[in-house]
């Protein structure tokens, strides 16, 4: 009996006996996707009593469901522009605030080396 010479060798599985017990597998992919149900068509939920459903990527209100909420998201969309040009207004006064802040700022610094020179030269001269 060798001491390292031994080698492990599993027990192989016997064979199965039946691939499946359901003829589905015989059948074509259309038949199978009825049977399983495997058509799940667009997804939807609902939401406060508005339906929606999933399409192109984004969820879109199924036709009839906000007949009496378009004056409503048409004055939010409105409402949505105005705030948006108002932000971009504002963020555009920052900007020139900012560049205003960077040059006054430019300009103290010029006028203190300006006052060290002179300062300089001034006691130089004594």
């Amino acid at each position: 009996m060798p001491l390292f010479g031994s080698t492990f060798s599993p027990k192989k599985t016997p064979p199965r006996k039946c691939a499946s017990l359901s003829n589905l597998h015989l059948l074509d992919r259309s038949t199978r996707e009825i049977e399983l149900g495997l058509e799940y068509g667009m997804p939807t939920m609902n939401l406060a009593g508005q339906s929606l459903k999933f399409e192109n990527g984004q969820w879109v209100a199924e036709s009839g469901s906000f007949t009496g909420d378009r004056r409503e998201m048409q004055r939010l969309r409105k409402r949505n522009q105005q705030l948006e040009e108002e932000n971009n207004l504002l963020r555009l006064k920052v900007d020139i605030l900012l560049d205003m802040l960077s040059e006054t700022t430019a300009e103290s610094h010029l006028m203190e080396k300006e006052l060290e020179e002179l300062k300089s030269h001034s006691r130089r001269r004594k």
